[in-house]
């Protein structure tokens, strides 16, 4: 059995971090997904929620393809696709989504909320789905609540279509100044429910998962609300989180045997944990962990990686790679990074690491050919160009879809990387 590095969590140096590093910002031509995206993971979340974009046949096609649904199947998500009568203003087209979702709401009887998606196309006409939605939720209150956000990829990238989604159900919670702790973000059951029993072994409580897997089990936030961020991309979220009047806890994200703990361990101190309970609990699931992720380590080890920007995720991976599995970092690119909710996984990444913030995709790419990295993680429209010129790369949108949150799940996170490296072995051989 190989020896397990030992990770101190949140072990950092000034003289390591880069929290105050200079940030190289580019606004031109970018390569993302938009906010629709989102829907493929919530609409899975929420099992009582459906999901209607107001958008056009590109719009479903985006989702059906992103989805992988057959035609039989019944997902709760849709188009209410806007044609040329709509765009030429030859039909109501208000009155057209008010008919929609009646036929919708009728034949699904099960859906108890209903958002309805922005989408370019509904922006460029001027649909103002916020009264729409205010509209019918007269009609089907209380049986439904019919909410709104934009997952219009003008100005965003796609991760943010869940921040929007989030930040729609805040002023629907209900107000409590009983003390808690909310986990906020979209996690797979399996890796909510890890969680939950950490937190219950670790005595703290009650916790609440945001969003819930029902809507009507929206949690209560106040005052004594203290919420640990589970995603890095929930800026809006957290913000309104905060205007009502909840704290956030200050933490890396949980990816990696180091990120975990640091997670967990913010929780626990602002719980009350004492050290040795701490320990006692996360020690042996941080050990596992960390023998897991030594086959990886031995293959990722002094491999160079670049990150394009595009699910915000880009920070807290390559605190994970550089520190956990030993990759040297070529630069790390992210659509917007959020110096406070960045601030813990900022001070973990090497002090010489080279930060990029938005895009402009062409002098991206001529950075990237310059430093010759082993592996490139970028979007969909990037990899095969990138695969063509002989580099190995890796889909930013497979590490959003995939669960890779905590300890039990480190060793698949890594696994995500060391097997594009793997796969160019085996075709070069």
């Amino acid at each position: 059995m190989n020896a397990v590095i030992d990770i101190k969590p949140l072990a950092a140096s000034p003289a390591l971090g880069c929290a105050d590093a200079p940030v190289l910002k580019e606004r031109g031509q970018r390569e993302v997904f938009c906010g629709l995206t989102g829907i493929i993971w919530l609409h899975r979340k929420i099992q009582d929620a459906f999901f209607l974009v107001v958008g056009s046949r590109t719009c479903a096609h985006l989702l059906q393809s992103a989805a992988g649904v057959m035609i039989f199947a019944e997902p709760r998500f849709a188009t209410a696709i806007i044609d040329e009568r709509d765009l030429a203003g030859l039909a109501d087209a208000n009155a057209e989504l008010d008919r929609v979702v009646t036929r919708l709401l009728e034949r699904r009887p099960d859906i108890k909320m209903l958002f309805l998606v922005g989408s370019c196309p509904s922006e460029v006409i001027k649909l103002d789905l916020s009264r729409a939605a205010q509209r019918l939720s007269k009609n089907f209150s209380p049986n439904v609540r019919i909410l709104n956000y934009s997952g219009s990829g003008i100005e965003t990238t796609f991760t943010q279509g869940e921040d929007a989604c989030l930040a729609s159900l805040v002023p629907e919670m209900a107000t409590s100044t009983a003390p808690a702790l909310m986990v906020v973000g979209a996690l797979a059951d399996v890796v909510e429910d890890q969680f939950k029993r950490l937190f219950d072994a670790l005595d703290i409580g009650p916790v609440h998962f945001f969003p819930p897997r029902h809507a009507a089990e929206l949690p209560a936030v106040g005052p004594n609300t203290q919420f640990l961020l589970a995603q890095p991309f929930l800026a809006d979220t957290a913000r309104v989180l905060e205007a009502r009047g909840a704290q956030r806890l200050s933490a890396p994200f949980p990816l990696g045997a180091e990120g975990t703990t640091g997670w967990l361990q913010a929780a626990a101190t602002a719980f009350g944990v004492s050290a040795s309970r701490f320990e006692q609990v996360i020690a042996p699931k941080r050990e596992r962990a960390q023998m897991a992720l030594e086959r990886h380590r031995t293959a990722l080890a002094g491999k160079r990686i670049f990150f394009f920007p595009d699910s915000q995720l880009e920070v807290p991976l390559a605190r994970f790679l550089s520190r956990e599995l030993g990759m040297g970092l070529a630069e790390v690119g992210s659509p917007y990074l959020h110096r406070q909710h960045l601030a813990a996984e900022m001070a973990l990444l090497p002090a010489d690491t080279v930060l990029s913030e938005g895009q402009d995709v062409e002098r991206q790419l001529d950075r990237c050919r310059a430093a010759q990295p082993d592996l490139v993680v970028c979007g969909l429209g990037l990899a095969n160009p990138l695969e063509n010129e002989g580099f190995t790369t890796k889909w930013a949108i497979e590490l959003v879809f995939t669960p890779i949150q905590g300890f039990e799940q480190a060793a698949d996170l890594a696994e995500l990387f060391t097997r594009p490296l793997t796969r160019r072995t085996k075709l070069a051989a």
